[in-house]
């Protein structure tokens, strides 16, 4: 029963009235740390980073307090001036909290040079496929009189015959010297003008 007084007693319940109070003013006070040392709210926009220098993009990012990372390179892209940024992440535009990393690629100086696959006594078809997808571009295909009809007998550069395996460099343009079946004709005229000359 004195319990039961007690704590409906006006001591007993100003004291509860102290601590609730105590303890709201101790959440607010750490929400309130919590905001300040967290920057909550306070954003920074990310600068836009494409076709800039390293050294452009570090004065940005530096000016910004936001750090920059380069990331590996990626395979040359014509549209981007050598040695400059073509991907970030996060993009431009994008909201960070100060000393957020942002990632960029870069281009490299160059097109990377790729093997020359053995397309030799492969169809012109196959041949052309196998090519493309290693990053070479033909540009000529010529025929030569062999039986073989669309198959391939050489690869030239610049008038010249690579042999599969060589190294070129990507986006090279090379052509394609094919057989245009009529090899047995070729030989009947050249031993039918032989004879004629008898």
């Amino acid at each position: 029963m004195d319990l039961f007084k007690f704590i409906f007693s006006k001591t007993f319940l100003k004291q509860l009235g102290f601590a609730f109070i105590a303890g709201v003013a101790l959440i607010f006070l750490l929400l309130q740390w919590l905001k300040s040392s967290t920057n909550h709210g306070d954003y920074i926009t990310v600068p836009d980073l494409s076709k800039k220098t390293m050294n452009e993009a570090t004065k940005l990012i530096n000016e910004a307090n936001l750090q920059l990372v380069m990331q590996d390179s990626t395979d040359f892209n014509a549209k981007y001036p050598r040695f400059s940024i073509i991907e970030q992440n996060p993009p431009a535009g994008g909201k960070v909290k100060k000393n957020r990393k942002i990632y960029v690629i870069l281009n490299p100086s160059g097109y990377r040079k790729v093997t020359v696959p053995n397309v030799i006594q492969v169809t012109r078809r196959n041949a052309e496929s196998m090519l493309l997808a290693v990053g070479l571009d033909v540009e000529k295909v010529t025929y030569i009189d062999e039986l073989g009809k669309d198959m391939v007998y050489y690869i030239k550069h610049k008038g010249e015959n690579i042999l599969p395996g060589s190294q070129l460099t990507k986006t090279t343009k090379v052509e394609l010297v094919c057989g245009n079946g009529n090899q047995d004709n070729h030989r009947r005229n050249e031993i039918g003008g032989d004879n004629g000359g008898e």
